[in-house]
């Protein structure tokens, strides 16, 4: 048996397959090839647009998959969370969809955007942000390179953005927050009542999570003499009490 796992492509992929390689698993793309291989023989790995993996997990083609939390959204699927797994391309926290205007744009608020023209791959999200606030606006679907639209083209954008680099590079300033987003490891419901499935699935969420838990921490190792080991003891954090060895000079201890 073998789990069918979708791993994004694009912006995504390199941060991934380093996620995968820190929780131990020895994942490599040939060439053009769409099926990485895995150092797991009951793992089948397929890469794909982010924006498509939930749809696949929804409708079982995929047994689980690892996708923005904005693309489950976006797709309006039914699927069961198993990680919330928070990296990004460039550090280890969730990015932003947002609603940007040009930088002396006359829109100050999210109610100035009614009758204007917002330009986005999240239509679905920003469609649903934008009713809640009482808004009507006209929403365009983007192919891409949304942030060059503003001015010319459209009133706004809504888009992802992890520093807010490039917006700014573009001369846009953001004018409210849609959600944040992470990369979530999802799956079908169907694979989730499999029991196999499900442990394989709970033993790769520990895996990675575990990796990025063990990013923000560090090894602390030093010689303490007896006299200040208690004071030691009490401030140093341990899962349960700290490795204590006798150094060759009596009375100092390594930690």
């Amino acid at each position: 048996m073998q789990l069918k796992l979708g791993l994004p492509k694009g912006s995504l992929q390199d941060a991934t397959f380093a996620l995968f390689r820190k929780a131990g698993y020895h994942l490599t793309v040939n060439g053009r090839s769409y099926y990485p291989t895995i150092d797991d023989p009951e793992i089948e790995v397929v890469l794909m647009r982010a924006q498509e993996i939930p749809r696949y997990v929804d409708q079982g083609v995929l047994d689980a998959g690892l996708s923005g939390l904005d693309w489950i959204r976006e797709n309006g699927v039914d699927v069961v969370e198993v990680a919330n797994l928070v990296y990004a391309k460039q550090s280890q926290c969730p990015v932003r969809l947002v609603i940007a205007v040009a930088t002396d744009s006359d829109i100050k608020t999210v109610h100035d955007l009614e009758g204007k023209r917002i330009a986005t791959e999240f239509v679905r999200i920003t469609g649903q942000f934008l009713a809640e606030h009482g808004v009507n606006a006209h929403i365009e679907f983007s192919y891409g390179a949304t942030e060059v639209k503003v001015p010319n083209l459209v009133d706004a954008i809504a888009d992802l953005t992890e520093t807010g680099s490039s917006l700014r590079a573009n001369n846009l300033r953001i004018l409210t927050t849609i959600l944040e987003s992470t990369p979530r490891l999802h799956a079908n419901r169907r694979a989730w009542e499999d029991p196999w499935k499900r442990e394989k699935l709970q033993n790769l969420a520990t895996l990675l999570l575990g990796a990025l838990r063990a990013d923000a921490k560090v090894g602390l190792k030093m010689n303490v003499s007896q006299e200040k080991l208690a004071d030691v003891l009490a401030i140093l954090p341990a899962m349960k009490h700290p490795t204590i060895s006798q150094l060759v000079n009596s009375g100092w201890v390594a930690i």
